[in-house]
């Protein structure tokens, strides 16, 4: 696929791919019971069962790749987080992720902590995806929508600024945050598949 077939972000972009979103019933029910879980059920990050029920599902419905849940529901209930999270404190999003196992090591689950705290404040907290990575480095080289390294994109502080830039812009900002990031995960997946080219830092 050439550049010139990857039409540049836009209002009647986004507007097409939430059409597209609420098409792919399997999805959006998926989200809608993550949704209630963690708005309605369980909204508060007190209880450690409760939190590794959250973490639970949302590693099987995004398969994040943790095989180990509770040192992760461990670290949410030690950061105390409900009061970050209503602020919209993005710096919670890197401190969630760094987990510490048992037996010394460490694992930093980047994705998962953005979507962890997007599902509890869908306002404040910009996902994190691959395909999401993707998308904004090749309109970085293609426009010149902003200038950062590859490696800004796993600082979250960074990520949130890249992303209001993009936003800013494509002029979208009549779109919320969760709009921009079903946009931006679907049209990666549409025109960014695992496998193909994408930019390297320079």
């Amino acid at each position: 696929m050439s550049n010139n077939e990857i039409p540049s972000p836009s209002k009647e972009e986004v507007e097409k791919y939430q059409i597209k979103w609420n098409e792919l019933t399997d999805y959006k029910k998926q989200e809608e019971a993550i949704d209630e879980l963690f708005t309605k059920n369980y909204k508060s990050n007190t209880e450690l069962k409760h939190i590794m029920i959250k973490c639970s599902v949302l590693n099987d419905f995004y398969s994040t790749n943790i095989f180990k849940i509770y040192p992760v529901a461990r670290r949410i209930l030690e950061l105390n987080i409900d009061d970050r999270l209503a602020r919209g404190d993005i710096t919670l999003v890197n401190d969630i992720a760094k987990i510490k196992y048992d037996d010394g090591k460490e694992r930093y689950f980047y994705s998962f902590a953005s979507k962890y705290c997007s599902h509890h404040n869908q306002d404040k907290f910009p996902i994190y995806d691959s395909y999401v990575d993707k998308v904004l480095r090749y309109f970085r080289k293609k426009d010149k929508f902003f200038d950062f390294k590859n490696g800004d994109l796993k600082d979250y502080n960074k990520f949130n600024s890249i992303i209001l830039k993009f936003i800013e812009f494509y002029h979208l900002q009549e779109f919320s945050l969760k709009e921009i990031d079903r946009f931006l995960w679907l049209f990666g997946k549409d025109y960014f598949p695992n496998k193909k080219y994408i930019p390297k830092e320079y």
